[in-house]
């Protein structure tokens, strides 16, 4: 077996992928193909269960805790290291993105936050009340609610968050993608029509649906802010991997999720199955109509 280390010019064209998604300094990148992210106590519980659970070939490669610059990382498969200048999409799955904790802590020390009034005036100059204008501050938990009515993750259980070029552009405007059509759009051009890929993608997020439906962990876990990672290139290989668990935590058991039924506050429901079956039913929609 040959380890190939990729050159430094590969590292610096990833860069502002790993910016773009929002995890600048979070991660770093090793001489063998592999990646090095801020340590995460909750993300390695999760990684360490998953290499011996059905979704394996779902997620990326784990090997533990290392550290550098006195920093600890968890250490894992780059999954663009097989890839020759690949596209890239990061899906954010399911119908909310905060844990049922970060609501209760929110209401039990309401502190208004100026950076979230500020976030929520970026995207909508009409959204804050006559209240938040004057104290130009908004509660946690008012923005976190506010931010997922605008997105798919509302209508659709899933959001695109950010889409890479082969060519190296970037476009993390999404915030406001809600509609079926607008997701389709979003979707065309990240394949270049490419219906090939598009079916790979497809069959792809059919396999790991009936994987899901069997995994003993997704049923024993509520799965909140994680993406799917979506990676193409101009030879056609594609993939697709779950990412991001630094927010799956485990129910009490026998308490197990279906991922399907609405989320009522309490029964911890994430949305994550609905949303994979709107995701599969807009690609097979898309195919059949070309």
């Amino acid at each position: 077996m040959v380890n190939w280390s990729p050159p430094p010019e590969t590292v610096k064209k990833r860069s502002p992928w790993v910016q773009v998604v929002g995890h600048a300094g979070n991660f770093q990148t090793d001489s063998d193909g592999r990646l090095l992210k801020k340590y995460c106590e909750s993300e390695q519980q999760c990684f360490l269960q998953l290499m011996s659970d059905s979704l394996r070939p779902f997620v990326p490669g784990y090997y533990g805790v290392t550290q550098r610059d006195e920093q600890d990382y968890n250490l894992m498969d780059d999954l663009l290291a097989d890839f020759d200048s690949p596209c890239i999409m990061d899906c954010k799955m399911g119908s909310r993105t905060y844990l049922e904790e970060e609501l209760k802590k929110a209401r039990e020390c309401p502190q208004p936050r100026k950076d979230m009034y500020e976030k929520m005036i970026a995207v909508d100059p009409e959204a804050p009340t006559e209240e938040e204008r004057l104290q130009q501050a908004v509660l946690k938990t008012r923005y976190m609610q506010w931010r997922e009515t605008l997105s798919s993750t509302a209508t659709l259980g899933f959001r695109i968050e950010g889409i890479k070029k082969s060519d190296g552009t970037c476009n993390t405007n999404f915030k406001r993608t809600k509609c079926k059509d607008e997701v389709v759009q979003a979707l065309e051009d990240f394949v270049d029509n490419n219906m090939l890929i598009l079916r790979s993608y497809q069959q792809r997020l059919q396999e790991l649906r009936d994987i899901l439906e069997k995994s003993d962990f997704f049923k024993a876990h509520e799965v909140v802010g994680s993406s799917l990672l979506f990676v193409h290139d101009v030879t056609g290989k594609a993939g697709i991997w779950m990412i991001d668990f630094g927010k799956t935590v485990p129910m009490t058991p026998p308490l197990t999720l279906d991922h399907r039924s609405p989320w009522l506050e309490g029964n911890r429901e994430d949305g994550y199955l609905w949303g994979l079956d709107n995701f599969i039913d807009i690609l097979t929609t898309m195919l059949q109509e070309k």
